[in-house]
């Protein structure tokens, strides 16, 4: 049973991410090589007026991806400051990114 699917839910990265054939999504750092595929973890479907959140429904449904390729976020700077002790703590942090593109929702 393989249709094509308005958009999905899928687990991606600790997050939850809305997603339809053909969008470009930026996620936590996936392993691989650029032009691999890799499978996201369905949480709903939605397909006009059917939605689909049943989990052994689910189970079988697949969303497809193609890894575009690795970046990184914009740099986050983390400061702390205590007044009248001395205290002061200066931090960055970039996140590790990839982008890869929807190829197929198979319900």
């Amino acid at each position: 049973m393989s249709s094509q699917v308005a958009y999905a839910i899928v687990r991606a990265g600790g997050r939850q991410e809305k997603v339809s054939v053909g969008d470009l999504v930026t996620l936590d750092r996936v392993a691989g090589e650029a032009g691999s595929t890799i499978q996201l973890p369905v949480l709903m479907l939605v397909d006009g007026d059917k939605v689909t959140v049943d989990a052994k429904t689910l189970a079988s449904a697949k969303v497809t991806a193609e890894k575009i390729e690795d970046l990184r976020g914009p740099k986050i700077v983390i400061q702390k400051y205590k007044n009248k002790t001395g205290y002061k703590k200066r931090q960055g942090f970039r996140a590790e990114l990839t982008t890869v593109k929807i190829t197929a929702i198979n319900a």
